[in-house]
């Protein structure tokens, strides 16, 4: 049976049929992308020799006990915690905010190789990070900026991807018509750029937001190479010194607990945004 024949069967299913074939579909991908979140809830809940002995859907009783154990223990989880959501949060507005300017100037701009430098921008989104990071290390070796969150948060400001993504949007949300009229009525270039174009761009804005915050949060290479003192690691990297801890202090419980703990600002961040991200997504991939 050929793919029209397909299509034609297809469309011909009552809409109430399609709707619930739908609805099952979806059920089915939740239960999937939840079930893990159950099993980590779980496994922070149960004790190291529980969690050896395999799979449990029931909750255990050692919830305080590895949390006090974790909090107790030699590793400075809150303190990693603060690390992280201060890299995190200082990366994601930087991010969104000059990749949002950059987007604009390539957009409204005319000038002599424009064209030339869109394809450069692009070009660098194929460099894999490991590839710079020889050379991303001897330049902060040389600036003395080791055990510093500066490597870590300014270089957020080129994001090739975001301004990739915030260009296709600015494309089908943002008129020129209406850059043109703020400058008419007197405006400067950051007055129109802070108090016109940031409201249009604010879901591609959120959107970009929580995945630059959740890609930074959730990033060990290059911290791992930069903060070597326990007071200025991120949790990623406290993660893996708790998972690659000695068999006598080897802790499954206390690891499932520090990764629920690491998760919750994150799963924050995305419920105050999330009502964002369709539009943004939708909008932002259909190019006007």
């Amino acid at each position: 049976m050929n793919s029209d024949a397909v299509g034609a069967k297809s469309k011909g299913l009552p809409i109430g049929v399609r709707r619930m074939i739908a609805y099952i579909v979806l059920v089915l991908i939740s239960f999937l992308c939840l079930f893990w979140f159950y099993v980590l809830l779980v496994n922070a809940t149960r004790t190291n020799s529980q969690i050896q002995g395999g799979f449990s859907a029931v909750f255990g009783t050692n919830f305080v006990t590895n949390w006090k154990n974790l909090i107790g223990g030699t590793l400075p989880v809150v303190r990693g915690m603060v690390n992280s959501l201060v890299i995190a949060a200082s990366s994601a507005v930087l991010c969104v905010y000059f990749s949002t300017m950059t987007a604009y100037a390539i957009h409204v701009y005319e000038f002599k190789l424009k064209r030339y430098i869109y394809t450069f921008i692009l070009a660098v989104m194929m460099i894999p990070t490991q590839v710079t990071a020889l050379g991303f290390i001897k330049l902060v070796g040389r600036m003395k900026l080791y055990n510093n969150f500066i490597p870590l948060i300014v270089p957020a400001i080129a994001a090739p991807v975001t301004f990739f993504y915030m260009k296709q949007y600015m494309d089908s949300a943002l008129p020129l018509a209406l850059v043109e009229a703020a400058r008419i009525d007197g405006a400067g270039e950051f007055r129109t750029f802070n108090t016109i174009v940031l409201p249009l761009m604010k879901p591609s804005i959120a959107v970009q937001a929580i995945f630059t915050f959740v890609a930074s949060w959730n990033n060990y290479f290059t911290p791992a190479l930069i903060l070597n003192k326990d007071k200025v690691k991120t949790l990623p990297i406290l993660i893996a010194q708790l998972r690659s801890a000695d068999f006598l202090k080897f802790d499954m419980g206390q690891v499932y607990m520090m990764i629920a703990f690491s998760i919750f600002p994150v799963i924050i961040v995305y419920l105050i945004l999330s009502k964002y991200i369709v539009g943004g997504v939708a909008v932002g991939s259909v190019k006007g």
